[in-house]
């Protein structure tokens, strides 16, 4: 991107209070409910259903025991029962044997995605990671349009605010990590907005894709399979490509 405009302008302003709204949304995110809880939800449902057919079995061996011999269980009845809780006691025990399965593929997929550590993914999300000082997007935009960029660090404040003219095409920026103060800031995770804006005056996001080196590689509590970006995790579901550090 190339011939700078001037940073006043309502553009990155709107970019700024996006930023801030963005890194706001994060936060909520990251406080909510944990991924693991709908799994710990269904293993706990399945326990109970299993648990339920157990106690049916006793209470029908019981009444078994202890039925009128004049007035036996209708046995139209009793093979009804007998017939559905079975279908539930194979359902859940299927669904526990497709489970292990599950766990097990993953487990393979976090072994042999280890061998990406030290290539370069591209990925897509709203925060990117802040390596050895520097940082890197990438975007495109139909024709040469005035784009602002805004960072945000951990704590949702405006760090570092950029505003240009893109070129028609694709496009690139790389943070060298300094705020607008020229300090130097740690390594780390931190939120970012691009906009631009129309001759209208209307202002409209713009799609980006971050550039990180792999760190390492983890398995979320729900299973899914995370890329370690220095401090930041990205999901392989929204990793574009991965390919070997220059």
């Amino acid at each position: 991107m190339s011939g700078s405009i001037s940073t006043s302008s309502s553009l990155l302003t709107s970019t700024e209070k996006a930023a801030k709204a963005s890194a706001s949304a994060a936060a909520s995110a990251s406080t909510g409910p944990a991924a693991g809880d709908a799994s710990a939800a269904a293993s706990s449902a399945l326990s109970s259903i299993a648990g339920n057919f157990n106690s049916f079995l006793t209470m029908l061996t019981t009444q078994l025991k202890n039925q009128d011999p004049s007035s036996p269980m209708d046995s139209s009845q009793f093979t009804s029962e007998i017939a559905t809780f079975a279908g539930v006691q194979q359902q859940v025990s299927t669904n526990t044997n497709l489970g292990q399965l599950i766990s097990m593929t993953q487990n393979g997929q976090a072994t042999s995605d280890s061998g990406l550590v030290g290539q370069k993914a591209v990925f897509t999300g709203t925060q990117i990671p802040l390596q050895s000082g520097t940082g890197s997007i990438a975007f495109t935009t139909s024709s040469a349009v005035p784009v602002a960029i805004a960072v945000t660090d951990a704590s949702g404040n405006v760090v570092r605010t950029v505003q240009e003219t893109s070129t028609a095409g694709g496009n690139s920026w790389t943070w060298n990590g300094k705020d607008d103060s020229g300090n130097t800031l740690p390594d780390g995770t931190y939120g970012i907005v691009v906009q631009t804006q129309d001759s209208s005056g209307n202002v409209t996001p713009v799609a980006f894709t971050g550039t990180g080196t792999v760190t390492g590689i983890t398995k979320a509590t729900n299973g899914d399979i995370l890329l370690q970006l220095g401090s930041q995790s990205v999901d392989m579901n929204n990793v574009n490509s991965v390919s070997k550090a220059a």
